[in-house]
């Protein structure tokens, strides 16, 4: 059965997307295929269905199927427009349920999105009511899913070296500070992870870097790396210059937690046991 988990894991983290503010969503053309669905229209009528469950929930369907219409370009080379659509994980939860169950594979996509979407779509009142630890967890799974979609992005764009390509980033939009020279500054421990050990403000900061850079390497159709490597830098140095023009503090200034979020990990996990 944990097989059967961990590859559910892959084919769907797989094709998800992180849009230009950090939100993940699923291409629906990129879900028929994994969903094993032949037809395009037999697939819409899923999603028609999952539509109006949505709405049955009084749940805005505009802000969970977003139409997004692509060129594609036929065998006879003429290039035409199709439908597609940006899911959210609930969205997808609704395809899921909407599709035809004597698919294995639609078995468990109902229970990998029904876990998921609870576990990682807050809404806006929601994520104001959390704690600040609870909001560093919520941003630190963001910017985990958002660097899993740009370390792919960067691999297609000629990127081979990964460490560098981050550092680039991060020397943008730290103004020089290389990932080592955040782990100093921040006195961290062997191996300590410096996301781990960021607050959410400063989290936010990376997340907007980490999307902003995996949009305008697809747009761009970057492939070398030595244009990834500047873009990068390039998109950390602009988010830097509008964090000061609008009189926010650099993230370098942003206080380090007391504890990273190992530590709470490990706190909880004893709270329980003792529990």
């Amino acid at each position: 059965m944990n097989e059967i988990k961990e590859y559910t894991e892959k084919m769907f983290e797989n094709i998800k997307h992180i849009d230009e503010n950090g939100n993940e969503y699923w291409s629906a053309r990129e879900l028929q295929n994994v969903l094993q669905y032949k037809e395009w229209r037999k697939f819409e009528g899923v999603i028609n269905k999952a539509k109006k469950a949505c709405e049955n929930s009084n749940i805005k369907v505009f802000e969970q199927f977003v139409g997004s219409d692509k060129l594609s370009k036929r065998a006879n080379n003429t290039v035409v427009k199709i439908g597609d659509y940006k899911l959210s994980r609930y969205a997808c939860y609704l395809v899921a349920q909407n599709g035809d169950s004597r698919k294995e594979v639609i078995a468990l996509a109902q229970t990998y999105f029904a876990i998921q979407t609870r576990k990682q779509e807050l809404s806006k009142k929601e994520y104001s009511e959390l704690t600040e630890d609870e909001k560093r967890i919520y941003r630190r799974n963001q910017a985990k899913s958002g660097n899993y979609n740009l370390n792919k992005t960067a691999v297609k764009s000629g990127v081979k070296d990964l460490a560098r390509f981050h550092n680039a980033g991060y020397k943008g939009l730290y103004n020089g500070e290389t990932a080592n020279d955040i782990f100093k500054r921040k006195k961290l421990r062997y191996r300590e992870d410096i996301l781990d050990n960021m607050g959410s403000e400063e989290l936010a900061d990376n997340i907007f870097r980490i999307a902003q850079t995996d949009a305008k390497l697809k747009r761009d159709s970057v492939d070398n790396e030595y244009t990834a490597n500047s873009i990068h830098y390039e998109v950390g140095k602009e988010i830097r210059d509008s964090i000061k023009r609008m009189g926010g503090t650099m993230p370098e200034d942003l206080p380090t937690p007391n504890k990273s979020l190992k530590e709470l990990e490990k706190e909880k996990k004893k709270f329980e046991i003792k529990e």
